[in-house]
Parts: structure tokens; C-alpha cells; sequence
């Protein structure tokens, strides 16, 4: 397992992250408490240090700090990453509103101290807004609160994790300075993060955490016309309709253009991730101890050729099936 550093904060992560969402027993149909212990467990065995939770995830919190508990040490050198969503659910947190309805910091405080119980710690290494409006930098009591609870001790660092599909709406507070990480979606088909946020994260020292870089499956080779899933699982509503058949047209393009089998898709997409300006780490939802041996596998081949990434750079797909 290589590691990278996280931007200016000094920390050194491992190129694989640990996407626990799939941990919640929430969206994703088919966790339990006791596998995702076990897959936590064999991801650091493989050298993975960086674990990427959050408040809105449900049970996952208390899972990761379960996992952690009953490691030697307590998980001592792993860096741990939370999230505190808004005030509002996250589908009205939008620029119509003042960012003390959103993230007052009262709010930022509770929901901290409710996710530290979680995780049975007393700090986390980064605090991470669950969306963000650019138009609310400088307003507010939000960075006066993230400034007493570092000084606390509470929290180490300070991010963001940008709304889906919207890079650019994160770079007048990065230019700030306040922030020592962003968290982004970007991958083969969503490639606009690299117009002008990872320039900017590189040029300010800010770490890059790189979510959904499979694309919730798409770029596995999974989902093709007629998939199913689980009976409550999120994926039905998000690869809903012609979806799935709009997915395998794009797929099969991208696997021809490359002149390699839908097996072998997983490994180009995160090396394609890896590959992104300023990237320290690609976090992967990873339940299964397959999926946590495979992915680990994947971010130890050689990074991809300058000719591959010329071939991955024309499959970029705008899309947003988040909407």
C-alpha cells in the first residue's frame, strides 16, 4: 500500500480510503454489524489508513468505532474523517439560505459531539461540512467554531465534502485558506473536478479526497440493462429506468477504446483516480473482504500510462443521476 500526503496538514494517508456508508445498513441493503467490522479490519490490515464516516450514515460511525476499539492500540495512526450535515435536510441546504439556518455553529458542535460518542473518541482527525455554498463563505459563526474546536482539540482539520456534481462551488472558500481538505466526486465519466479545483487544491496545499470513483458500480462492469438490486437498496431509484443500458453503451465504449474486458475496469477507473492533480487518497465503499482484497490489490499496479489517460480522458460523460 503506497501513501501520499493530505495537502499541507502533515498527515500521511494510504492511497485507498475507506468509504464506510455501505457500513450504515441504510441505503445499502445487505450490512451487518459483524462483516463490516471484518472488512474494516482486513482493510487495515492491508496498509489502509484513511476511513471516511459521517453523521447522516446511520449505524456507521458506531461500527467504525467498534472496528477500531478492538484493534491494539485503538487504531492508533489511522486517520479518521466525519462528516456533520446541515441544519436542513441536504436537498433545501442551498444558496436560498443563510448559512446560520444550515451550519450555525452551535449545530457543528452538537452534531461533533454526538458523532465523537459514536466512535467512542475524543477527537477526529477531520471535520467535513456534508455540503457546502460558496456564497455563504465569511458569513456566519461556522469558522469561529471550527477555529475553538481545533483549539479544543476536537478536531484536528477542517474540510468540505462538495456537493454532488458541483466542484466549483467550494473554490472562493478555498481560496480562503480555512481549508485543509476537499472531498469530491471524480472519475472516468465525471472528470470536471479537474478544470479548475484540483489546480486549485494543489496551488493552496489543500488534501483531495476522491469519493464515488466507481461510480456507485457503473464503472465496474456491473450494471448493464436489466440489473437488479436488493428490495430498499438506494441503487434501484439511482440506476432507474434506461439507466442501466445508457451505463453498458458507455461502458462498452470505454473497455473497447482501452482494448480491455469489463473485468479488468475497476483497476483503470481508481488508477484514473489516483492519477488526479493533487489526489491523496480515493476512498471505496468496500463490505465485502473480496472487495477490500481486489481494491487493495488495484492501487498496488503501476500507476496507468500517459496513453492510457489520453484514451480515459475522452470518455468523460456529464451526467448527474443523483437528481
Amino acid at each position: 500500500m503506497r501513501h501520499r500526503e493530505l495537502g499541507r496538514t502533515g498527515l500521511t494517508v494510504s492511497e485507498l480510503g475507506y468509504g464506510a456508508w455501505g457500513l450504515g445498513q441504510g441505503a445499502w441493503v445487505g450490512a451487518d454489524d459483524d462483516s463490516g467490522v471484518r472488512a474494516l479490519h482486513r482493510a487495515l490490515d492491508l496498509g489502509v489508513t484513511f476511513i471516511d464516516t459521517a453523521r447522516a450514515y446511520e449505524r456507521s460511525e458506531r461500527v467504525v468505532g467498534r472496528a477500531l476499539r478492538e484493534l491494539p492500540g485503538g487504531g492508533d495512526g489511522v486517520v479518521v474523517a466525519t462528516k456533520v450535515g446541515p441544519r436542513v435536510p441536504v436537498s433545501l441546504a442551498t444558496s436560498g439560505l443563510d448559512p446560520m439556518e444550515t451550519f450555525p455553529g452551535s449545530h457543528l458542535r452538537e452534531s461533533l459531539e454526538t458523532s465523537l460518542r459514536e466512535l467512542g473518541r475524543d477527537h477526529v482527525d477531520i471535520l467535513q461540512l456534508h455540503t457546502w455554498e460558496d456564497e455563504w463563505t465569511g458569513r456566519g459563526d461556522l469558522l469561529e467554531t471550527v477555529a475553538a474546536l481545533k483549539e479544543e482539540g476536537k478536531i484536528r482539520f477542517f474540510g468540505i465534502s462538495v456537493k454532488d456534481h458541483q466542484p466549483d462551488n467550494v473554490l472562493a472558500v478555498l481560496r480562503t485558506g480555512v481549508l485543509d481538505t476537499v472531498q469530491v466526486i471524480y472519475n472516468v465519466f465525471e472528470q470536471a473536478p479537474a478544470d479548475a479545483l484540483l489546480p486549485a487544491c494543489e496551488e493552496h496545499g489543500v488534501g483531495v479526497i476522491v469519493r464515488v470513483a466507481l461510480d456507485e458500480g457503473a464503472l465496474t462492469g456491473a450494471i448493464r440493462a436489466g440489473v437488479t438490486f436488493p428490495e430498499g437498496d438506494w441503487r434501484n431509484w439511482y440506476f432507474r429506468d434506461d439507466r442501466p443500458a445508457e451505463v453498458e453503451r458507455h461502458v462498452d465504449a470505454l473497455t473497447a477504446d482501452l482494448g480491455i474486458g469489463t473485468d479488468e475496469l475497476p483497476s483503470a477507473a481508481l488508477r484514473f483516480a489516483l492519477a488526479g492533480q493533487a489526489v491523496s487518497t480515493v476512498i471505496v465503499g468496500m463490505r465485502s473482504l473480496a472487495n477490500v482484497e481486489r481494491n487493495a490489490a488495484i492501487v498496488g499496479q503501476p500507476p496507468l500510462t500517459a496513453e492510457e489517460l489520453a484514451v480515459l480522458a475522452k470518455h468523460r460523460w456529464v451526467k448527474n443521476y443523483y437528481s
